[in-house]
């Protein structure tokens, strides 16, 4: 009864942690609309490749990634403006009323003038000497590039969801599968008792052992349905459309290999030069060192060339009715003196911010290494754990027969066949479970090292066999 339970007890736990629960059921009214719509489209035939495609395409949490990298790589041009001359023009026109009070012999004396005034100015200047504009242009392309590279670890992250999701679905379809073989084994077990108790060979517990059995196999079966429509709920989601049967593991074909290479240094090695997460914190400490450039280039002065027009009508009281046109070409120097401490206050928040950027870059590269290492060896003692549970599966089976040879003989008892029936599946699942296991490992360890994100998914397919 205790491999029982512990079976019964997994049956809504999947390899993602997709378990069936309040928070599994308790979705936005949003999952819930988008769940409806699933269910009217056509379904169609699915496959890794396939899923992964239609989550490219469909997932919203990609496309915002790729709209937050399309908005960064703008602060690319907009630096490289600031650069370039800019040319600007001014112009104004006023209605201008002066009253005057003076003091005469007579007395106050007030006198009233009204006046038009307008003025146009054309101006161009070309920075020559900005510090702070070679900084920013600088640090715009690390910018560019740390988006880069989170757009790449969204899309690997993508990789991972969909086959997490979709191995998650098809161990739940084994596990409903076995567990209807299961409760078929049960209830032959059970009227083959029925039949020995009627015939006076038997025993009135057999009956209802049996029964018992056959009753928690009903309960199994509906657990096992929920997982898999919601296994399967979970990958519509992701893959945006309804689809209809999975590629399955081609079991015949199916022989998990070792990592390539099969140095975890090599690994780890490749993992901290090609990790789309490093790069991205990498981007992120160069652009703090291009912030410190940034605050220092207030203490330093800026020179740019100006060139202009002016042109003013009666610009005063003493100059009415008169015009002035002005050209003029020339450098401008500015030299700040003194900011009250800002600029210091700057470069001090500006060292801290590449300090805590250094750290966490360092913090993750100590972590990519145990996740690394987490995944190997996942692979290579998976390896190891599908060719025992191969063996379990072929004992288990081979146990099962002799207890129903044994039971027809009337040396085992109804209990210990159904003990070997449960065992046998037991074995079956933890097999199925140990299989998608490897490929989920490998399809990480390639992830992590920052391998092309689509020859990792061939890679995958191409243990499935279409359905």
């Amino acid at each position: 009864m205790r491999c029982l339970q512990a079976f019964h007890g997994s049956g809504a736990t999947g390899i993602g942690a997709a378990g069936v629960g309040a928070a599994g059921v308790g979705k936005t009214r949003t999952g819930v609309a988008l769940a409806a719509a699933l269910l009217l489209t056509p379904a169609w035939a699915l496959d890794l490749r396939q899923a992964y495609e239609a989550a490219q395409e469909n997932d919203a949490s990609i496309r915002a990634s790729r709209a937050g990298a399309a908005a960064a790589h703008e602060k690319l041009p907009q630096a490289r403006a600031l650069r370039l001359p800019n040319l600007s023009f001014n112009a104004g026109a006023n209605r201008n009323s002066l009253k005057t009070t003076s003091e005469t012999f007579f007395g106050p004396r007030t006198s009233s003038n009204a006046y038009n005034s307008n003025t146009q100015a054309l101006v161009l200047r070309q920075p020559i000497y900005r510090p702070y504009l070679s900084a920013q242009e600088d640090q715009a392309r690390a910018q560019v590039a740390g988006a880069d590279a989170t757009l790449e670890n969204d899309e690997q992250s993508l990789v991972l969801r969909v086959s997490e999701a979709y191995f998650d679905a098809l161990l739940a379809r084994m596990q409903r599968d076995l567990i209807a073989a299961q409760k078929l084994a049960y209830a032959t077990q059970l009227d083959a008792a029925t039949k020995g108790f009627k015939a006076g060979s038997g025993m009135r517990t057999d009956i209802d052992e049996a029964q018992a059995r056959v009753d928690m196999s009903l309960a199994q079966e509906l657990e096992a349905a929920q997982n898999v429509e919601f296994t399967r709920q979970r990958l519509a989601v992701l893959v945006g459309k309804p689809f209809g049967e999975l590629a399955d593991l081609d079991i015949a074909s199916f022989r998990p290999q070792p990592p390539t290479p099969a140095s975890l240094a090599e690994w780890i090695a490749q993992a901290e030069a090609a990790n789309p997460q490093l790069r991205s914190l990498q981007a992120q400490v160069d652009t703090a060192a291009k912030e410190i450039e940034k605050a220092n280039a207030g203490h330093k002065p800026t020179l740019d060339a100006v060139a202009g027009w002016a042109r003013s009508d009666s610009d005063t009281v003493t100059n009415v009715n008169t015009v002035y046109n002005q050209k003029y070409v020339g450098l401008q120097l500015s030299v700040p003196l003194f900011a009250g401490g800002y600029v210091s206050s700057t470069v001090r928040q500006a060292v801290a911010d590449q300090e805590r950027a250094r750290e966490s870059l360092e913090a993750a590269r100590r972590d990519l290494g145990v996740k690394v290492y987490e995944q190997y060896r996942a692979m290579t003692e998976g390896i190891l754990r599908v060719g025992a549970l191969a063996q379990a599966v072929r004992s288990a089976e081979q146990a099962l027969q002799s207890s129903r040879k044994s039971f027809t003989a009337g040396a085992r008892t109804t209990v210990d066949v159904l003990n070997a029936e449960q065992q046998r599946t037991l074995a079956a699942r933890d097999l199925a479970q140990a299989r998608y296991l490897y490929l989920l490992s490998r399809i990480r360890l390639q992830a992590l090292a920052g391998n092309d994100r689509w020859a990792n998914v061939d890679q995958a397919n191409a243990s499935l066999i279409a359905p």
